[in-house]
């Protein structure tokens, strides 16, 4: 039995030690991945890289289009995808009484998060552009994000609405709320962290698609307003890092452009655990 309780702990401390020496190695490539990118990306990044847009008569290049494209395509998937993804998951989880149609729902969000992103871009350059007749610009691109982060924000927000314990529910219900009345002040803000995480991780995944805006958004480097970029090629700046780093040889601009984008990632990130923090006070 000694022997045994010693090879156990032996065991145990050997998995505790590979798993820190695991932990350790990815922090440090983590470490090493972003620091490597600011060192190449910091020098590079100007006031008139950001705040002009590229022209071949003055051999100047700007990201200023791409960092307002970008800002329009998250605002245009979210406002679209936010009513239904949260609604769809309210109706999924408060109100469906067929559990083999919830269950049927609930797989097909799973494997559709599964799918890669160039064959959202496939679909949705065939729906939107060929089907459709639109034009590329970020209508069609802000409609083929919303296809590919809807599964992300219906399954994180009936995790979160499943995790309200049924006792507050059946107070409510019992002090004579109605049932949306019970949904509206009880359900959803004890869940609003969840779904904050969820508008996290879309935010993130619209930051850093490129492959299914390469078909879609298009690979427009020209100062547009908000309507006529719905229309018209408009890259963003993932679009764009490609763009400069592929096409042109400009890598430079490409470092810059991705340290921008963690930039922009960190700060969306702390702008959301902010707002959901302050909307679980009220």
């Amino acid at each position: 039995m000694e022997r045994l309780s010693t090879r156990r702990q032996v065991y145990d401390r050997g998995l505790r030690i590979a798993l820190y020496v695991c932990a350790g190695i990815t922090c440090v490539l983590l470490i090493f991945l972003i620091g490597y990118i600011f060192y190449r990306g910091l020098g590079n990044i100007s006031w008139e890289l950001l705040s002009t847009q590229s022209s071949y008569l003055k051999d100047t290049i700007g990201i200023l289009p791409n960092l307002l494209n970008t800002l329009y395509i998250i605002l245009v998937a979210m406002v679209i995808v936010l009513p239904l993804g949260v609604g769809a998951a309210i109706y999924l989880t408060e109100y469906a009484s067929n559990h083999k149609v919830v269950a049927i729902i609930e797989f097909a969000t799973e494997t559709l998060t599964g799918i890669p992103s160039i064959i959202f871009g496939l679909v949705g350059m065939l729906f939107f552009l060929q089907l459709m007749g639109w034009k590329q610009g970020i209508l069609a691109g802000g409609l083929t994000l919303v296809i590919m982060i809807l599964p992300t924000i219906v399954r994180t927000t009936q995790e979160s609405l499943k995790t309200v314990p049924q006792s507050y529910r059946e107070g409510a219900l019992a002090l004579g709320a109605g049932k949306w009345h019970t949904v509206r002040t009880v359900v959803l803000p004890n869940a609003v962290d969840g779904i904050v995480t969820g508008c996290i991780l879309a935010v993130g995944r619209i930051v850093g698609e490129s492959a299914a805006l390469l078909f879609t958004a298009g690979f427009g480097l020209v100062l547009n307003g908000f309507l006529t970029s719905l229309q018209s090629s408009s890259a963003t700046l993932t679009v764009a890092l490609y763009v400069y780093a592929s096409e042109r040889g400009e890598t430079g601009v490409a470092f810059a452009i991705a340290a921008i984008l963690m930039v922009l990632t960190f700060l969306i990130n702390l702008a959301a655990n902010f707002a959901g923090r302050k909307l679980k006070k009220k």
